[in-house]
């Protein structure tokens, strides 16, 4: 494994879903100290200021922490786990899955559960089964043993998936991509920039709580007050069976994503443009996609006091939202290119023009 391999490896494969995420946070906060100043808002997004040749203007980079995840609602006297998902999980790609309940007394691992397909009517196999039906089940025959492991009620349940280096060696397999590989872009650019000049202070920040409403976004924006934001994250990959071009022609290999809508943020069109513009100037392929049924950090963040131009750049991902996504390398690789170019042209007179109407 390469360096950049490495990265996503340790943060896709550590624990930190909404609210929970001490152990991500740790091993995020080890690689910021390389680059900066640390600080960190009060709910726990963490904060890395990466001095460049001006102070002004200040630009920040989000990406989202905490990943989807469950937490224990109930302990059933037959020693079942009933759970309450933290984020948008799917229900077709929750069954028979390996969860792992994090305890005072360590990992607990279990399977996702449901009324067997034998014991169901005809007419009941053919519906979709609701979270509320499912329940974890980690071999217990009694609520006391699930409490004798250490599990309690509000334990975080997160899911099991190791980093996986898939047969063309240039794409990668892992859970929580959403939005580790946003922490991923950070790391990597920052690291780039140790050695690079950029007319600006650079604000890298871990933002938790995204998954359940852009909560980090929130708090950490007050501390910065950015002039300028640019949010990074998975984008959806529309190359897969039953999608057609009119719905999404983002594809895995066709470079960074640049998000043009979505359902709490339209870009500013100056920054938009500059991403563009710069893409074309440096031979970077770019794709444009849209997002009508979700959104991102940049929804509280282009809203802070008078407004922050904001704009989204995103790396093509399969199967989000799931114990499996799918991200290809050179895409990686591209949106780290592009993300540093942008960096450098933004000076004070490029970013006070982004608001010149």
């Amino acid at each position: 494994m390469d360096e950049i391999e490495k990265l996503l490896k340790e943060l896709t494969e550590a624990s930190g879903v909404p609210g929970y995420e001490g152990e991500i946070r740790n091993i995020i906060r080890g690689y910021f100290k390389s680059f900066g100043k640390i600080s960190q808002d009060k709910i726990g997004s963490l904060i890395c200021e990466q001095s460049g040749d001006s102070e002004e203007p200040k630009v920040m980079l989000a990406g989202h922490m905490d990943e989807i995840g469950f937490i224990v609602k109930h302990i059933t006297k037959e020693g079942f786990i009933k759970f309450t998902p933290l984020g948008g999980w799917w229900s077709h790609v929750l069954l028979a899955q390996r969860m792992i309940v994090k305890t005072h007394k360590g990992d607990v691992l279990g399977v996702i559960g449901a009324k067997p397909p034998h014991m169901l009517l005809e007419e009941e196999r053919k519906k979709l089964v609701e979270k509320k039906d499912m329940y974890l089940d980690i071999g217990a025959t009694s609520q006391q043993e699930v409490e004798d492991a250490g599990v309690r009620v509000g334990d975080p349940i997160v899911p099991v998936s190791q980093f996986t280096i898939l047969a063309n060696s240039k794409t990668y397999l892992a859970k929580a991509f959403d939005d580790r590989l946003g922490c991923a872009l950070t790391i990597a650019t920052m690291q780039g920039l140790v050695s690079k000049s950029h007319p600006n202070s650079l604000f890298g920040v871990a933002t938790v709580q995204e998954e359940v409403g852009t909560r980090g976004a929130s708090t950490s924006v007050e501390l910065i007050n950015p002039d300028v934001a640019i949010i990074l994250e998975v984008g959806i990959a529309g190359d897969i069976p039953g999608i057609n071009p009119e719905e999404s022609s983002v594809k895995l290999g066709g470079g960074p994503t640049l998000l043009i809508y979505d359902a709490m943020m339209i870009p500013n069109l100056k920054l938009r443009d500059l991403v563009i513009d710069t893409a074309k100037k440096c031979n970077i392929p770019l794709q444009i996609s849209a997002m009508e049924g979700g959104a991102t950090d940049g929804g509280p963040i282009h809203l802070h006091k008078s407004g922050v131009p904001t704009v989204v750049l995103a790396v093509p991902t399969r199967h989000i939202h799931s114990h499996n996504a799918i991200l290809h390398r050179d895409d990686f690789n591209s949106t780290v290119e592009l993300l540093t170019r942008v960096i450098q042209t933004l000076d004070s007179k490029t970013v006070a023009d982004l608001t010149s109407w």
